[in-house]
């Protein structure tokens, strides 16, 4: 059996708690999407790039409400959560080329959850070849690519995925 650690989001997991209010509300809030990492803005729900992320282009797609349990999300939100999704993964493929994607929602501490009370579903790029050494042996993640950089690039992408290009 192999396993995937990733002690780099210990910097997260050790903070979460002491947070102002919740990030992801937080961000959708603000004006600022750059600085916020906000990439899409629809009508239930908005894309975020993960600050702390697993691979370069990692995002994620969250509900405008903060809500925690999965079960009470309304169908329109459900169904926009899911769209912005395939619209997330298509622009990362166009801007970064992944070989693969790992999708998915922690729901619960107990199931990696860093933020119980505001769902959010991740969406993280993988390349062949892309698990090495150094988180496990080294306790450092190495992204090739700054953050900033990366966002610039998938926001691009989307734009010109909502142009038709």
């Amino acid at each position: 059996m192999e396993r995937l650690y990733s002690p780099w989001r210990s910097q997260y997991i050790e903070n979460v708690d002491n947070l102002d209010g919740c990030f992801l509300c937080n961000a959708f809030k603000s004006k600022d999407d750059e600085e916020n990492l906000v990439l899409y803005r629809g009508k239930k729900a908005f894309i975020i790039m993960n600050l702390y992320p697993y691979n370069a282009g990692h995002v994620m797609v969250c509900p405008n409400e903060h809500i925690g349990d999965f079960t009470k999300i309304d169908k329109e939100t459900l169904h926009e959560i899911s769209e912005l999704t395939q619209f997330a993964v298509k622009a990362i493929q166009k801007a970064l080329k992944p070989d693969g994607f790992n999708l998915g929602y922690n729901l619960g501490r107990a199931a990696g959850a860093g933020l119980e009370d505001h769902i959010h579903n991740h969406i993280v790029p993988r390349w062949n070849g892309d698990t090495n050494f150094m988180p496990v042996i080294g306790e450092v993640k190495v992204i090739s690519q700054d953050l900033k950089e990366v966002y610039h690039k998938i926001k691009k992408a989307m734009e010109e995925l909502e142009k038709g290009e």
